[in-house]
C-alpha cells in the first residue's frame, strides 16, 4: 500500500490500561495494545496535523505475560498512595499502518505533499522516532525499527481465533472528525493466528460521548517553521 510503513515495537514492559480498572485507583493492561496506543506510537515517529496515520494491522509476537508490581502514585492533594500496576511483559509486535490526508484540516491543504511526509516518516522511523516511544504510560520505554511485517516466527501464529472481549478502540478527536465532542471507540477485536486486524476509526459504531472540545489551527508560516527546524536537527546541525 502508499504512505505505508512496517515496523517492530519492543519493550520490557508495558501497560494499556483497561478504563475499567481506573476507578479505584488500580491499573490492569489489556493483553493487546489499542489502536490509538499504536496511533501515538506512529506519532512519536512522525506527526503532522497534516495526516492521519491508520493503523491496518498487528501481529503479536510473543507470549502474552502479565506481572504486578507495587506502585507509590501521587495523590491529587498530595502525598502517596499504594496501588497494584499489572504490566504486560516482555513485549514485542509488528505494525503495519499507512497514512492519509486529514479531510477535516481544509486550513492544511498546502501541506498534503505524499512524498515529502512519507520520506520524512520512514526517516524518521529507521533512526528510532523524533520523541520518545513509550507503550501506554511514561514509564514503559519502548523502540521501533523498521522490520517486514509477517517474518519470522511468533508465538501465536498456530492459534486459528482468539476472541479478546470488548475493547477501547481509540478516542475521535475534534480535528480529525469534524465534530466538536470528543468521544471514545469501542470495539471487539479478535486474534486470528496471531494477527489482529484492525477497523477504521470511522467503521466504529459503538461510539461514547465524553465532552465538548475544539480545534487548534495552524497556519502556512506555522508549518514551515516547524519544517524547517525538524529538517536541521535531522541533519545535524
Amino acid at each position: 500500500m502508499r504512505n505505508s510503513i512496517e515496523f517492530e515495537l519492543t519493550a520490557n514492559y508495558a501497560l494499556f490500561t483497561d478504563p475499567l480498572t481506573k476507578i479505584g485507583g488500580e491499573k490492569m493492561s489489556y493483553s493487546v495494545p489499542t489502536y490509538n496506543s499504536i496511533k501515538g506510537i506512529i506519532e512519536s515517529v512522525y506527526w503532522k496535523p497534516t495526516i492521519l496515520h491508520i493503523i491496518d494491522e498487528i501481529r503479536i509476537m510473543n507470549p502474552i505475560q502479565m506481572e504486578s508490581k507495587g506502585i507509590r502514585p501521587i495523590e491529587y492533594g498530595g502525598g502517596n498512595t499504594l496501588a497494584n500496576y499489572t504490566y504486560l511483559k516482555n513485549v514485542r509486535y509488528q505494525v503495519k499502518s499507512h497514512f492519509v490526508f486529514n479531510p477535516h484540516r481544509p486550513d492544511l491543504a498546502f501541506d498534503r505533499n505524499e512524498h515529502k511526509h512519507h520520506n520524512i516518516l520512514k526517516r524518521s522511523l529507521k533512526a528510532g522516532g523524533r520523541r520518545d516511544i513509550f507503550l501506554g504510560t511514561r514509564e514503559c520505554q519502548g523502540y521501533v525499527e523498521p522490520c517486514e511485517f509477517g517474518a519470522g516466527k511468533g508465538f501465536y501464529d498456530d492459534v486459528d481465533e482468539m476472541h479478546l472481549g470488548t475493547m477501547l478502540h481509540g478516542l475521535n478527536y475534534p480535528d480529525e472528525t469534524g465534530s466538536d465532542q470528543l468521544e471514545a471507540r469501542l470495539w471487539n477485536p479478535v486474534m486470528r493466528n496471531g494477527v489482529i486486524r484492525f477497523i477504521r476509526p470511522d467503521e466504529c459504531t459503538n461510539i461514547r460521548q465524553i465532552r465538548k472540545m475544539g480545534v487548534k489551527h495552524f497556519d502556512e508560516t506555522n508549518v514551515e517553521a516547524v519544517d524547517l527546524l525538524w529538517s536541521q536537527i535531522e541533519e545535524g546541525r
